[in-house]
């Protein structure tokens, strides 16, 4: 999971690409990087840490340009944490390409190959992100006929691209001298958004990861970018469009709609907090089926994304909602964070029971979903070290059965505190005296309920179907070996310590 942006402005972006990253945050706080382009020359400044500890008067200085783009990122797949690995990342040749990437591309090691052997191509950190750049910059090579460049020969370019690469990716990219290019994977798992902001100097455009990043900024949502589609806008702010895929189809990611988006983003026509809204009026039924008997006497969320779910189930229930969990909101999410001992550390620096709320009554914790399990255990014993007289825990997503490799850190299935148990023994492990999940079919349906259009989903952790045809159990035992082996960090972790790219001297023939 990361968050994009691209800008096509009439005016100097570094601020606008700056506010829109903010926005984003939410989407990954591991590392963050701004490039622009001004004339033919490439600005780019990168660095491990959150945006606002990243960029200091002294880098925004060092972006000029009415072109740009920007990422948000936390490292997937047991990736080591470096300042090498932030993005966006930058080739050369052709034209001069610099591009950031949402997603996860799962036949890497095989396009690595390809590089190697093939395209002759060096590839210099382990990022599937440099990966995905080097196959499109080859592409677009082979798709260019002459010095200058086309609309067409661009959408032929990410043709070939959607032919080699398997996974989820939603790009921007940077081609210096020409414009701003945006496409989404075939399957369209990951969510990008297009919106526009009309001028007397003329139309400026933004590609973003969710709808939030642009109307944060004042510009007006047009549409979701389509599966398979790419939009390339030129540097006098004119969009061209092509549907590039052979058979593209819409799969957007549902863990999106449960847990990473922010609540007042739309994602494909569906509004994030009506979805979730929704998976609570479903979870109530599924709680008086399973528990008729049982005497709850106040609902409470896990702040923040369980809010609107819990709300509900209190609703359907008629039983009293409280908030009995306050939040500290200078603590990074504990769903990313990379190892179990500061996992479980996190939890009780983020969240503080509050005894008056909990002393003496039955407790019904509704949290969105429970992946590994820890964050639950240790909530459940904070309610009851407050003084609980007995915790149900309700989750609004089914089971985190399976791993998910579409860009979403929770790939090892011996860390899925579902995998290969009942329910029972979950609530056994996280010490919950009733546990009760979202059905699968319920947890699509909620989505459904609020656009009716939206019929298929990504939701391999869930379902275990993995749309993209290429994830065997091969794959699976290899990510494992990675994370059980991970790569020791490197000094250059240290926010604020990044790379900076001032200039890069592409003098185009145009």
């Amino acid at each position: 999971m990361c968050g994009i942006v691209g800008v096509i402005s009439q005016s100097p972006i570094n601020q606008l690409i700056y506010d829109s990253l903010l926005l984003l945050q939410h989407r990954g706080q591991d590392a963050a990087g701004i490039a622009t382009v001004n004339g033919s020359t490439f600005h780019m400044y990168k660095a491990n840490g959150m945006v606002r500890d990243v960029f200091r008067t002294r880098n925004m200085r060092s972006l000029p340009g009415n072109c740009g783009i920007g990422q948000v990122r936390y490292p997937t797949t047991g990736s080591a944490s470096r300042a090498e690995e932030a993005q966006p990342f930058y080739v050369n040749a052709p034209f001069g390409i610099i591009l950031a990437h949402n997603g996860n591309v799962t036949n890497c090691e095989q396009l690595k190959d390809e590089m190697f052997r093939i395209d002759r191509r060096h590839i210099n950190t382990s990022s599937d992100s440099e990966v995905l750049l080097n196959v499109f910059a080859h592409e677009l090579q082979l798709a260019t006929t002459g010095l200058s460049l086309e609309p067409g020969a661009i959408f032929k370019a990410v043709s070939g691209v959607y032919r080699r690469v398997k996974g989820s990716y939603a790009i921007v990219a940077l081609i210096a001298g020409y414009g701003l290019l945006a496409f989404r994977d075939p399957h369209g798992i990951r969510p990008l958004a297009i919106g526009k902001h009309d001028t007397e100097q003329g139309a400026e455009w933004m590609i973003a990861s969710e709808s939030v990043a642009l109307e944060g900024i004042v510009f007006k949502f047009i549409r979701d970018v389509a599966p398979g589609e790419a939009i390339f806008i030129s540097m006098d702010s004119k969009m061209h469009t092509r549907q590039c895929a052979q058979s593209p189809s819409l799969n957007p990611c549902i863990f999106e709609l449960i847990y990473l988006a922010r609540p007042d983003s739309v994602l494909d026509g569906v509004p994030v907090y009506n979805a979730r809204l929704r998976m609570g009026d479903y979870l109530a039924e599924k709680i008086r089926r399973t528990l008729p008997g049982i005497q709850i006497d106040v609902v409470m969320p896990i702040p923040d994304s369980s809010r609107p779910a819990a709300m509900q189930v209190a609703k359907k229930l008629t039983i009293e909602y409280r908030e009995g969990f306050f939040k500290n909101r200078y603590i990074g999410r504990t769903f990313i964070m990379p190892g179990q001992a500061v996992r479980k550390k996190s939890v009780r620096q983020k969240l503080n029971a509050m005894a008056v709320e909990f002393k003496g009554r039955n407790v019904l914790i509704v949290d969105d979903s429970i992946v590994r399990g820890t964050t639950s255990q240790e909530i459940i014993q904070m309610a009851r070290d407050a003084g609980a007289n007995k915790v149900i825990f309700a989750s609004a997503a089914p089971p985190v059965r399976f791993p998910n490799v579409y860009g979403i850190d929770m790939p090892t299935r011996s860390e899925l505190v579902a995998y290969g148990r009942t329910d029972q023994e979950v609530a056994k492990i996280i010490g919950a005296d009733a546990l009760v999940y979202q059905d699968v079919e319920d947890m699509k349906q909620a989505i459904r309920d609020t656009n009716p259009r939206l019929w298929n989903f990504e939701a391999s952790c869930f379902d275990g179907h993995y749309i993209t045809g290429d994830v065997t159990d091969e794959y699976l035992d290899k990510i494992e070996q990675i994370r059980l082996n991970p790569r020791s960090q490197l000094e250059c972790n240290v926010p604020g310590e990044g790379i900076d790219c001032p200039q890069f001297h592409l003098h185009l023939s145009t």
